[in-house]
């Protein structure tokens, strides 16, 4: 992980340009793993379409604060993924969103192509704010499952 300072180096510098434009891209916890575990690419990606606008669903903050739990001082560590997060406006889940989570998991169950609720919540998030889901989740996230959920998965492009 990097350091504190480097975290909040890198955060305050989202922050400035995320809270500067209208958001764009709705970030799934794969890519703010990979930030934390210093993946390159991972931060290049994030600081390159943070002038766009990255928001996260308040799912993807739960999902990262449960990795807090794997470390001896859970607590040192949700203080350094509050740093990581802090950039991101935080987008709630919603009376709206959750009917379109209802509606899109009645329709998944009945085709037989249920995913995780939590995959689900994130979509319905990013389908409500119109806003396209930056994810490497292949398995999940796929345009025959969710049909009106814009992907951008610039690993894939390459």
């Amino acid at each position: 992980m990097p350091s504190a300072s480097k975290l909040l180096s890198t955060a305050l510098g989202r922050r400035a340009r995320a809270l500067s434009s209208p958001l764009r891209y709705l970030v799934d916890s794969d890519w703010l793993i990979d930030a934390l575990a210093n993946v390159p690419s991972a931060h290049d990606t994030l600081d390159a379409l943070a002038p766009e606008g990255l928001a996260i669903s308040s799912i993807t903050v739960g999902e990262i604060y449960e990795g807090a739990g794997g470390y001896p001082n859970p607590d040192v560590q949700l203080a350094a993924y509050r740093v990581l997060l802090a950039p991101f406006p935080v987008l709630g889940l919603t009376d709206p969103i959750m009917e379109r989570f209802a509606r899109e998991r009645w329709r998944l169950r009945r085709i037989g192509s249920l995913i995780p609720d939590l995959d689900l919540l994130i979509a319905a998030t990013a389908r409500h704010h119109d806003l396209a889901l930056l994810t490497r989740n292949v398995r999940h996230f796929t345009p025959d499952r969710l049909l009106d959920l814009r992907l951008y998965q610039p690993d894939l492009a390459r």
